[in-house]
């Protein structure tokens, strides 16, 4: 689905959240909703290589660890208003898009997308 952005997003994140299905990774803080961004927990990369927010149902919890259940990146879209994107897969408030005109990929909250008819 296409969409056109309706407020800027930018992102202070120098080493996003990168793993691979099967990766143990260190498991901090759950989102309790407040930002209506529900079932995300904070994780960190055992090397401490990159840190970010994860969907909950991508992570198999164990105690402080996790296990990756697929492989997921936390790498935000930096975009501004009026840009034009691509949306394909969805979790929790957040649209995985892709720039149209230069093919960048990433996280988006949804709240700052208005999608367009085809």
């Amino acid at each position: 689905m296409k969409y056109k952005i309706i407020e800027e997003h930018a992102t202070d994140n120098t080493k996003p959240l990168n793993i691979r299905k099967g990766a143990k990774v260190k498991l901090g803080e759950r989102s309790d909703g407040v930002e209506n961004w529900p079932n995300w927990i904070h994780c960190c990369t055992l090397d401490g290589t990159s840190e970010g927010w994860a969907p909950i149902q991508l992570i198999q919890i164990e105690d402080e660890y996790g296990i990756a259940l697929e492989d997921y990146t936390a790498k935000e879209l930096a975009v501004k208003k009026d840009e034009l994107v691509e949306g394909s897969i969805e979790l929790n408030g957040w649209i995985w898009c892709t720039k149209l005109n230069e093919q960048e990929e990433g996280w988006l909250p949804k709240e700052k997308l208005n999608s367009m008819s085809e």
